[in-house]
């Protein structure tokens, strides 16, 4: 598997997916903030993994609607990402909001505003574990990582996951 590097850093993603026959990736960092957008047209499970994998590692894999299109579903497994969906399926202008323009298509806005409420969803968890990380001298991204993977800050910093009761 070939991970994408930035800086010489191992680089890890939010992506918003849109499927269909005409299809969208949006890749995010963990700041919120694009990274890249790809579009195809009939195209397969191959494709999608491969320009995710081009960009870097998903830990997140983001649907614009309430119930996830099952290439959402297959790409979390493939890559054992957390599967974003909204509480409700987004409408157009709350998609408009959040691709901010940034977007050639609609199946890129789509794919963008999916990305985009996956991070808002975890901004001030991630924010509060990146303040943590870097108090501590701790590789912020790796706290993130974990904190989306529901470890708590705390557990993210020190590198223990708590005994809890399920």
């Amino acid at each position: 598997m070939q991970i994408a590097h930035f800086a010489g850093e191992f680089i890890h993603i939010i992506v918003g997916i849109d499927g269909g026959k005409t299809a969208a990736i949006a890749c995010i960092d963990l700041y919120g903030r694009p990274i890249r957008l790809f579009t195809g047209r009939y195209v397969g499970l191959s494709w999608f993994v491969d320009m995710i994998r081009d960009v870097g590692e998903p830990v997140i894999i983001a649907s614009d609607k309430k119930k996830p299109d099952e290439i959402v579903k297959k790409l979390g497994a493939v890559f054992g990402a957390v599967v974003f969906s909204p509480q409700e399926d987004l409408t157009v202008e709350k998609k408009e909001e959040l691709a901010n323009h940034a977007f050639e298509n609609l199946h890129e806005r789509d794919a963008l505003a999916a990305a985009k409420a996956a991070y808002n969803a975890y901004a001030n968890k991630l924010k509060q574990a990146s303040k943590k990380a870097i108090e501590h001298g701790i590789e912020t991204d790796k706290a993130m990582t974990l904190v989306i993977e529901r470890y708590s800050i705390h557990e993210a910093i020190t590198g223990k996951k708590a005994n809890r009761k399920k």
